[in-house]
């Protein structure tokens, strides 16, 4: 080897030396079924030396590998699809067992629960013009469908945990008795009938047989009565 004379320009001075990149874990995986498939396929103690392997083996030894790594990644992709929607499946069905919504899709908050007129107001009232589509809050079977009183024509939907929501002053029913309803179901119009100062939806919620503002025990449920929004929906619907 020739020595650098010390006047001799340093050509390399300054350069840094590059490090070749770590092997890909899918790099070492195919060189490792490459390997082992040709261990097998010449069907020897030891590797022959390289120079007996005929250019047609290796070629026949690549396909195998490549075939064979192509299969186990569809299988691979196969099962996390099945998973996803086994999940997406059995996510639905939680979804529309939980869901609460709103009545309405546009109205004006009028009458909150409490006194009126010197008497208990046991419900809400969220006025809408005559003729506007409400929905069940919540899934249930229709218990009451037709004219209660000074509600008018009235809904009363029984849901799961024993609780109800009562929906009055209708102008026309769509649901009978005996229905089972899921929340987003049309029940009816919106109307003026029974003991009503105008065109409205009035809603109540009884709990064992006892009348609860509406308010706070939809809020407890993610519906915002005063604000219109449907968190538990929302969250529902995005995951």
């Amino acid at each position: 080897m020739r020595q650098r004379l010390s006047s001799e320009p340093d050509r390399y001075r300054g350069r840094r030396r590059v490090p070749t990149p770590p092997r890909s874990r899918y790099a070492a995986v195919v060189t490792t079924a490459f390997v082992g498939a040709g261990l097998v396929a010449l069907g020897a103690s030891a590797m022959p030396d390289a120079k007996e392997v005929s250019p047609a083996a290796l070629a026949d030894l690549e396909q195998a590998s490549a075939a064979s790594q192509d299969a186990s990644t569809r299988a691979a992709d196969a099962e996390r699809a099945s998973r996803a929607t086994d999940r997406g499946e059995a996510g639905t069905m939680v979804a529309e067992a939980d869901v609460w919504q709103l009545p309405l899709e546009d109205y004006e908050f009028n009458t909150p629960y409490g006194m009126k007129w010197g008497k208990l107001h046991t419900g809400i009232d969220l006025v809408a013009p005559e003729g506007t589509p409400y929905v069940a809050v919540h899934s249930g079977k229709v218990t009451t469908a037709g004219w209660f009183g000074g509600y008018g024509y009235t809904v009363i939907v029984q849901h799961p945990d024993g609780s109800e929501a009562i929906y009055g002053h209708s102008a026309e029913l769509n649901v009978k008795v005996g229905q089972e309803v899921k929340a987003g179901d049309q029940l009816g119009l919106v109307g003026n009938t029974g003991h009503s100062y105008g065109s409205h939806l009035h809603l109540e919620v009884h709990v064992n047989g006892q009348p609860l503002d509406p308010i706070p025990w939809l809020q407890d449920r993610g519906v915002d009565i005063k604000l219109q929004v449907e968190s538990i929906y929302t969250e529902v619907a995005a995951s």
